[in-house]
């Protein structure tokens, strides 16, 4: 369904010329759910810009259901359905307003915009609202309508950008429904980029940009295992933190640290929970918790960064196991 070669973006700047995408390869087969993850200025947005036909390329090619994204930019459009991460529906419209006018952009007749309506607005809960002023929905109200909007014209690739930011936790879980429920029913391709990783989790393939690059790609499972079997966490008065890590890098060779809070810092190992223990045990400090949990794609997206990804608290791993006390 995409066919990304050698793609190149450059941005002239008043302080020179800026590369955004630097020699992006890669595939995403039909049918496929692919996620993009990145942090802010690593090329993601640029990248589904071009897919989108809003940008052209400096150079390389980008294709979508083998149409050439520059040459064919009008039919490449009629393929896909777009959800921005700022909103861009009619506030001034209602609900059926705006769908009957997405319709005919897209060059349905009359019959298929009404049914197709009808059927989107039910499957997102809108339909009693139809008559309603956009201006008077809640943004969980306007982004089921913007979900619903995409879908209209049955596209063949779904390109979602930070799609569910700034929503609770349900209404993000409601909307994913429908996302999957679309893509069982006519093999829509979904290419998504996104902050919250639980989203990504689900993926066929997930790969990770930085600075114009794709350094990772691969299954959600696969970039895990990279990381290693667990993370361990310790926790220790913020004065002992260097002294901790300098004898865990001395002693055992262990390198790969992070501090994401005071007094706190974390590893993977590839050792059991008991050669763990005996591990902390040995460290001339005191700790006082220490937490061991399985890999996540943040551990992914930090390793091959060298970033955090913004999390909330509400994406925490539910694989966590606590040790306190005395070790």
């Amino acid at each position: 369904m995409i066919r990304i070669e050698n793609l190149k973006k450059e941005f002239v700047t008043p302080s020179g010329v800026r590369t955004a995408v630097k020699g992006l390869d890669l595939k995403v087969g039909t049918g496929e759910f692919f996620a993009l993850l990145g942090p802010n200025g690593a090329g993601k947005t640029t990248t589904i810009s071009i897919l989108a036909t809003i940008l052209k390329p400096t150079s390389g090619s980008v294709r979508v259901d083998d149409l050439d994204v520059e040459k064919e930019p009008h039919l490449v459009r009629q393929k896909i359905g777009i959800i921005f991460q700022d909103p861009s529906l009619d506030d001034r419209l209602s609900a059926l307003e705006n769908m009957e006018f997405h319709g005919r952009l897209y060059g349905m007749s009359r019959n298929q915009r009404g049914e197709r309506t009808e059927t989107l607005l039910h499957m997102v809960d809108l339909w009693d609202r139809k008559d309603d002023l956009v201006r008077s929905f809640s943004g969980g109200m306007r982004r089921r309508l913007e979900i619903a909007r995409g879908l209209m014209h049955y596209p063949r690739l779904l390109i979602l950008d930070e799609p569910t930011i700034g929503l609770d936790p349900k209404t993000r879980r409601v909307i994913w429904e429908y996302v999957h429920q679309s893509r069982k029913k006519w093999g829509m391709t979904v290419f998504l980029t996104t902050h919250y990783l639980e989203e990504a989790d689900s993926a066929d393939r997930v790969g990770v940009m930085d600075e114009g690059s794709l350094v990772a790609l691969d299954t959600p499972e696969k970039l895990k295992k990279m990381v290693g079997p667990e993370i361990v966490i310790l926790k220790t008065d913020p004065h002992s933190l260097e002294s901790v890590r300098q004898y865990l890098e001395n002693t055992f060779g262990i390198r790969d640290f992070h501090s994401e809070a005071p007094g706190e810092l974390s590893f993977p190992m590839p050792t059991g929970v008991e050669s763990v223990i005996n591990i902390v045990r040995s460290v001339p400090a005191s700790i006082r918790a220490m937490t061991i949990r399985t890999p996540d794609l943040d551990d992914v997206f930090i390793q091959m960064t060298g970033k955090n990804m913004v999390l909330n608290q509400e994406n925490a791993s539910p694989f966590h196991r606590v040790y306190r006390g005395k070790l």
